[in-house]
C-alpha cells in the first residue's frame, strides 16, 4: 500500500531534506525511524530536496508498506524522532501516486526580521541595516511573473535540463512594523533559487542593483553582478498542492 505522510520540520540542524554521505538530513532521520519500527529498511520519496537550514511548514513523501494501524504508527514514528520533526497525517493513496512529480503548486515564505530578536533567530534574516522599501521589494518581486526561465536565479553546478518554472505568485508583505515576508508559488523551483531572489528584492530596495539590471539578466538569461544568496534561516517551504489530496 502507498501513504503519502505529510510532515513539518525545523531545518536549522540538518543539511537539508535529501540523505548526505556525512551529514545528518531529514530524510534520513525519518527512514531510521521507520526502520526502527518496521524491522526493516523502507525507502521514502520526498515532494522536493530543501536545502541545509531550511524549514518545511508543509512537506510530503510516499513510502510503500503495509500498515494496520495508522494512529499507532504515526505515534511510534514521532516518539523517535528529534523534536525538530513532526509527523502529522498519513494518507493512503494510489499506487502510482508520486509525492515529487505529482505535486502541481509549491510555495515558499521568506522571513525577515527588522530587530534582533533571540527568539526569532532560528526563523527570520535578521536584517540590519534599516527600513526596506516595500514598494521596491515589490516592483522587483512582480518583475519576475513576466517571464519564465530563471538562469539568474540558479545555484551553480546544477544538473537540472531545464530553468523553465510557471511562477503563480511572487509578492512581498509587511506584517508590521519590524516583519517582511516574501511570497513565491511555482511548478517547481531551481536550487537556491527562492534565497537568491530575496536577495535581488533586498538588493533593488537598496539601491544596489536597478530593477533594468535584474530584467537585463532575465532577459539574457545572464547571472547578476551582484548576486546575493540571503540566509537560510528565514526560508520556509509552506504549501505543496496535489490534484488528489
Amino acid at each position: 500500500m502507498r501513504y503519502f505522510i505529510h510532515c513539518t520540520y525545523k531545518g536549522t540542524h540538518f543539511a537539508g531534506w535529501q540523505r548526505q554521505n556525512n551529514a545528518p538530513s531529514v530524510q534520513q532521520s525519518i527512514e531510521e525511524a521507520i526502520e526502527l519500527v518496521q524491522k526493516k529498511p523502507v525507502p521514502i520519496m520526498g515532494c522536493g530536496r530543501t536545502d541545509a537550514g531550511v524549514h518545511a511548514s508543509e512537506f510530503y513523501f510516499h513510502l510503500d508498506i503495509e500498515l494496520e494501524d495508522l494512529t499507532s504508527f504515526q505515534k511510534k514514528l514521532n516518539n523517535i524522532l528529534s523534536k525538530d520533526v513532526s509527523i502529522n497525517q498519513i494518507i493512503p493513496v494510489h499506487e502510482d501516486a508520486h509525492a515529487r512529480f505529482d505535486a502541481t503548486l509549491r510555495s515558499y515564505t521568506y522571513y525577515i526580521s527588522l530587530e534582533k530578536d533571540p527568539f526569532k533567530k532560528d526563523f527570520h534574516w535578521f536584517y540590519p541595516y534599516g527600513k526596506l522599501n516595500i514598494d521596491r521589494l515589490n516592483t522587483a518581486a512582480a518583475l519576475l511573473l513576466e517571464y519564465s526561465e530563471f538562469f539568474p536565479f540558479c545555484k551553480t553546478h546544477t544538473d537540472v535540463k531545464t530553468m523553465i518554472c510557471d511562477l503563480s505568485e511572487s509578492k512581498w508583505i509587511q506584517l508590521d512594523d519590524k516583519t517582511l515576508t516574501y511570497h513565491i508559488s511555482s511548478n517547481r523551483f531551481l536550487r537556491g533559487m527562492v534565497r537568491l531572489i530575496v536577495g535581488m528584492c533586498v538588493h533593488v530596495a537598496n539601491e544596489k542593483i536597478s530593477v533594468q539590471e535584474v530584467r537585463t539578466a532575465l532577459e539574457q538569461q545572464t547571472r547578476l553582478e551582484k548576486s546575493y544568496s540571503v540566509p537560510a534561516s528565514g526560508l520556509f517551504l509552506s504549501r505543496v498542492e496535489y490534484p488528489f489530496l
